[in-house]
């Protein structure tokens, strides 16, 4: 028995109404762990664990290092989490929660990254938050589950952090014989690192990443995800910082589901879609959850933004 949950597809009546596009949601927000992350990294996990490994170790200290730890925890595994100095309070006490072993070191992912690694010993398997065809495959889930129901969209919209959850859908859609349905990837003005090498045309690099969607805060995205935004429709697209919080409010309104900005991004591009998204008619929302941020917190961020 896998470790993700089959989640909801809804056909959301405000964002139909909001976008004028037949608006589907997949409620990933509704794993067990709060976000998609479970489905590859429990794969992952579940993988590892066949093979005899008996302790998990990662370095995000959001989503992903939940999900680690709600694995390591169901699996009756040890879990070593490293994160950095940015964490917030409220993700390390959920990872403590799935009694993970928290450990806080360096200001930024890279360096909480490197001591992670030199913890590995022979028992040990290192999960890494998005960069792993394991977790691709987990994620493909989704989209198995999609194309199973009997629904095709016409577009998938989605957040585009580290590129994990983009290559999974690229993967599950390409499984399916759904290779053409376009993808349009949400990122934020500060973390728009699949937009840089888009619009490059080769895998580069941000120099520094600054946003309150902490979940898309990576420098550059996996070497898979540009890969795909070369071999496919893939249309790009950045919101601003308080354009993802306020989706995030307006969906808990709506849908009475609380995400994470990260989450908003795409959020935000469904409630006020682009030019491009408005010429397909039934559009698929990837709703990828998160859990580190409250309610109180986005609105305070938003004063702020």
């Amino acid at each position: 028995m896998s470790l993700h949950i089959e989640t909801p597809l809804l056909a959301s009546r405000p964002l139909s109404l909001a976008s004028g596009l037949d608006i589907w949601l997949k409620l990933d927000a509704l794993q067990p762990s709060g976000s998609f992350k479970l489905r590859g990294i429990g794969a992952a996990c579940e993988t590892y664990a066949r093979q005899g490994k008996r302790r998990f170790i990662s370095s995000s200290g959001g989503n992903a290092g939940i999900a680690v730890a709600y694995a390591g925890r169901s699996l009756g595994l040890a879990v070593t989490v490293v994160v950095p100095e940015t964490t917030t309070e409220r993700a390390k006490q959920l990872i403590r929660q799935e009694q993970a072993e928290v450990i806080v070191h360096g200001k930024a992912w890279h360096e909480a990254n490197a001591l992670a690694l030199s913890l590995l010993g022979d028992d040990d398997a290192y999960i890494h938050p998005f960069d792993d065809p394991l977790l691709w495959q987990g994620h493909a889930t989704m989209i198995d589950e999609v194309a199973a129901s009997g629904f095709t969209p016409d577009a998938v919209v989605l957040s585009v952090g580290g590129g994990g959850l983009f290559s999974g859908v690229c993967e599950g859609l390409a499984r399916n014989g759904l290779g053409q349905v376009p993808v349009f990837a949400a990122e934020t003005t500060g973390a728009a690192s699949l937009a840089a090498a888009m619009a490059q045309k080769q895998w580069v690099a941000l120099d520094s990443v600054n946003t309150v969607a902490t979940s898309l805060a990576t420098r550059q995205v996996c070497q898979r995800a540009f890969e795909w935004s070369q071999e496919r429709p893939v249309f790009s697209h950045v919101v601003s910082d308080q354009a993802a919080l306020e989706a995030c409010e307006r969906f808990l309104s709506d849908q009475r589901v609380l995400v994470e900005p990260a989450c908003g991004a795409a959020l935000a591009l469904a409630y006020s879609p682009s030019e491009a998204l408005k010429r397909h008619a039934k559009v698929l929302v990837i709703v990828c959850g998160g859990v580190t941020a409250t309610v109180d917190q986005i609105r305070q961020w938003r004063a702020t933004c």
